[in-house]
């Protein structure tokens, strides 16, 4: 029995093919960390979870990243304000790097609590601006 997902460009169901037989890479957005996630927040991450477990069980081979927004993320949607983690910073009185690592520690202290199984790299934010700036 064959795996099919809703594609939403296509607006139908198709059946699920991997760029290589039988493994999956994919990348799913992270915790922006400048505070302690909320049931809201995990939510997402569950899914991902049960997405991951789901294809493992089905025999695939998956190779998740899953990315730490350690930097930029604005106040507002509109890209404007200021940014989450610095606004944190100085409500705590902390450097943003000591904000970062209180809160990523957090994160992966409640991922190990829910039994969310880990990705396999969690790349930040920070470590990849100049790509970022080139795409």
């Amino acid at each position: 029995m064959s795996i099919q997902y809703y594609n939403t460009l296509t607006k139908q169901k198709e059946e699920f093919q991997t760029l290589e037989p039988g493994v999956v890479r994919f990348y799913s957005c992270g915790p922006t960390v400048h505070d302690y996630a909320h049931i809201g927040n995990f939510r997402c991450f569950v899914f991902v979870d049960l997405l991951k477990r789901h294809l493992q069980l089905r025999g695939y081979e998956v190779s998740h990243i899953m990315n730490i927004t350690d930097v930029g993320h604005m106040t507002t949607d509109a890209d404007d304000g200021e940014d989450k983690i610095g606004r944190s910073a100085l409500a705590r009185g902390l450097t943003p790097w000591e904000v970062v690592k209180l809160f990523a520690d957090a994160f992966f202290e409640d991922i190990a609590t829910l039994r969310i199984q880990p990705a396999d790299l969690y790349p930040r934010a920070t470590e990849h601006v100049p790509d970022m700036i080139a795409l």
